[in-house]
């Protein structure tokens, strides 16, 4: 979904339950249907609606009442079932020519992979197969965290005033974040990117 806030707010607003719980409901007077609905919601926005809000090349010459607007347009709810949110800065032009190379899409598939075998074989029992896809029972028997990464997450969790669900699924990407390095045990590192992928600069936070 390209140019998220531009969407009518009840379109998005109606994403939250199948992002919550995989399905769609529908109701009518003659019954009532549930759809699947398992997918992966990639989502782009401006900061605001000039596109300039902490631009470093150009100014931005919305008012605040129009930034508020805007960025209210996607709530605490939607916000809360979104797991990773990236701010992606304007690339300058003398680096759109340069050379130098990142990490291959192969490697990063394969690092991947391996992730996801892991969880799948860690919660066969529970017919599950990825992280996501665990509840707060799962979380305690396959996710715990030790009295250091448990005082982090509460602690820090109160400062940004965090939903039990961002909480939860604070420590879901903690635990797939340690699965891509393979780690067995959720450390202090992984819960610190997790929080890391939090948005930043929306005024709900």
């Amino acid at each position: 979904m390209d140019e998220f806030p531009e969407f009518d707010k009840k379109v998005i607003e109606a994403l939250r339950q199948p992002l919550e719980d995989r399905v769609i409901s529908i109701s009518r007077s003659r019954g009532h249907m549930n759809f699947p609905a398992n997918f992966i919601l990639i989502a782009a926005m401006n900061p605001c609606p000039c596109g300039y809000l902490g631009s470093r090349v150009k100014e931005c010459v919305c008012s605040m009442g129009q930034i508020q607007k805007y960025q209210h347009k996607i709530s605490g709810p939607v916000i809360d079932r979104i797991d990773l949110w990236l701010e992606v800065p304007t690339v300058e032009y003398k680096k759109l020519s340069e050379t130098e190379k990142g990490e291959y899409s192969q490697k990063v598939l394969e690092r991947v992979v391996k992730a996801r075998a892991i969880q799948t074989e860690r919660l066969k029992e529970r017919n599950k197969y990825y992280n996501s896809e665990m509840n707060t029972r799962d979380l305690e028997k396959y996710a715990p965290l030790n009295n250091v990464c448990q005082k982090l997450l509460n602690e820090s969790a109160s400062k940004l005033n965090l939903s039990a669900r961002a909480y939860h699924r604070l420590i879901k990407l903690a635990r797939t974040i340690a699965d891509l390095a393979e780690e067995k045990d959720i450390r202090e590192e992984h819960l610190l990117e997790a929080f890391q992928y939090r948005p930043k600069n929306l005024n709900h936070f």
